[in-house]
């Protein structure tokens, strides 16, 4: 049985050359990402691997450290991610590294460990449960763009680029302040009306410091006025569709797909080869719907944790009750309620 080693991926110039030679790693891998996941709730990065100090990377195991009151110690690989690939092809090392975890948390290092892998994973390894299950979508971009087109459900996605091009529905595209402002105010709004706390507007702005021009807030206006945005961030090949949001009585305008008509037609210009469009609860037929009506691929996304049955509950919100406390708070108190609680979520 190998060694193992662990180190901070955010200062150790090994990890940025590793994820270059991995078709698997994301922008969930990056340090980018990490950086923002520390400036903004204080979770520490760590990778565990074979490979000694000094020594090029083999393998990478990403983790975040998260120690918080309320949820304790944790091991996530990764907080607010999607997915995050195992960077390995040695199963007998995985599986090295699935006992270290496991023996992490009998001798209380810390209390609980979920991986979000994208690749099937025995039905049990190394006693690690089934903690959560999401739908995963995928759009190739492999045919040109005429034929992407023809391909979007005709009702619900061209009728309605057409309409938002009827409609003079204008374009904007950067990471200004002002623009950040404009996605965070619709933020706002579209998390008041599903019933959820909003991220902390420090959130995004320091994945725009950490990410830079990997990340783009795209807004769709009606005469001045911001009444639908997307974030997309890009890694390799593939363009991520992460946040969106719009203002509802806006809707019949096609906003939202007027935005992603942009980024798909921006993605092709970059010859970006997908368009990943992130995980949907299973049971929101509403989002998936969204997602298929754009030809997207989907597929089953399992997360493991260990202990088993053990994943801490604000990552299940209990939606009833958030929409209680969120319709009796001020619109000017949401940011400050997701300060309070997103840390603890990751």
């Amino acid at each position: 049985m190998s060694d193992l080693y662990n180190f901070d991926p955010s200062v150790d110039e090994r990890w940025p050359r590793f994820l270059n030679c991995r078709a698997d790693a994301s922008v969930f891998h990056t340090v980018g990402w990490l950086e923002a996941l520390r400036r903004t709730y204080g979770y520490e990065p760590v990778v565990y691997t074979t490979s000694p100090p000094g020594e090029e990377l083999k393998e990478g195991l990403l983790f975040c450290r998260i120690n918080t009151w309320l949820s304790g110690r944790r091991l996530v690989s990764v907080p607010f991610s999607d997915h995050a690939a195992l960077l390995t092809d040695d199963g007998d090392v995985l599986r090295q590294m699935f006992s270290f975890l496991q023996a992490q948390v009998e001798e209380k290092v810390c209390r609980y460990v979920e991986i979000r892998p994208i690749a099937h994973l025995d039905s049990d390894p190394a006693k690690l449960g089934k903690s959560a299950k999401f739908y995963w979508h995928k759009l190739s971009l492999d045919q040109e763009l005429g034929s992407l087109y023809k391909s979007f459900h005709k009702n619900s996605v061209q009728r309605k680029i057409r309409r938002a091009e009827r409609e003079g529905l204008t374009y904007a595209e950067g990471r200004s302040e002002e623009l950040i402002q404009q996605f965070y105010r619709l933020l706002l709004v579209t998390h008041r009306r599903h019933g959820v706390p909003p991220q902390p507007i420090s959130w995004f702005r320091n994945l725009i410091d950490c990410l830079g021009n990997r990340l783009k807030i795209r807004i769709a206006s009606k005469n001045g006025l911001a009444v639908a945005s997307i974030i997309t961030l890009t890694c390799k090949k593939s363009m991520v569709y992460k946040y969106g949001c719009s203002d509802p009585r806006y809707h019949n305008l096609g906003g939202m797909m007027f935005l992603m008509w942009r980024a798909i037609q921006d993605a092709k210009s970059c010859a970006l080869s997908e368009l990943d469009m992130g995980r949907s609860d299973c049971d929101n037929s509403g989002l998936i719907s969204f997602k298929e009506h754009w030809s997207a691929a989907r597929r089953t996304l399992v997360y493991w944790g260990y202990p088993a049955g053990l994943r801490p509950s604000l990552n299940r919100w209990d939606l009833r009750a958030a929409r209680r406390v969120v319709a009796l708070l001020p619109t000017a108190a949401l940011p400050s309620m997701g300060q309070l609680l997103y840390k603890h979520m990751g």
